[in-house]
């Protein structure tokens, strides 16, 4: 079994890093900022952005595929990789505008810890029904 839709909910994640990544550069080039942040907020915020989501994606994308390999029904699939596609493009917008609170930086952040508990808990109840067919 070819984890597809993994593959392609992965594949959108790694456009939207490089995203945030060349956001970086640009700033930094732009800056004349080599290493750190220069001072610079606007710098700081990109790289905060940047850094959060290499903090949270590759564990939610590693327990999607691994949810497909273990042949979850793809409606749940397609959802939590939709659902975890829009918090990270709402938490970018939102901590990218303001280092302080915005909606966009709290329904992404909340929308990405809902969606990595959800894919817990379905790997849970996934593994649980298994040990009992054993």
């Amino acid at each position: 079994m070819t984890p597809r839709i993994s593959l392609l909910v992965a594949s959108l994640h790694v456009v939207l890093y490089l995203a945030l990544s060349l956001r970086v550069v640009l700033h930094r080039n732009a800056h004349k900022v080599g290493i750190g942040t220069g001072g610079d907020p606007a710098l700081t915020r990109k790289i905060r952005v940047h850094g959060n989501f290499g903090e949270y994606v590759p564990l939610a994308l590693l327990m999607l595929a691994l949810l497909e390999l273990a042949a979850v029904a793809t409606t749940l699939l397609w959802t939590f990789g939709i659902v975890l596609l829009l918090a990270r493009v709402l938490h970018a917008i939102g901590l990218g505008g303001s280092a302080g609170y915005s909606s966009g930086r709290f329904i992404g952040a909340l929308l990405t810890f809902a969606t990595l508990l959800a894919m817990a808990a379905v790997g849970i109840w996934r593994f649980a029904a298994g040990a009992l067919l054993v």
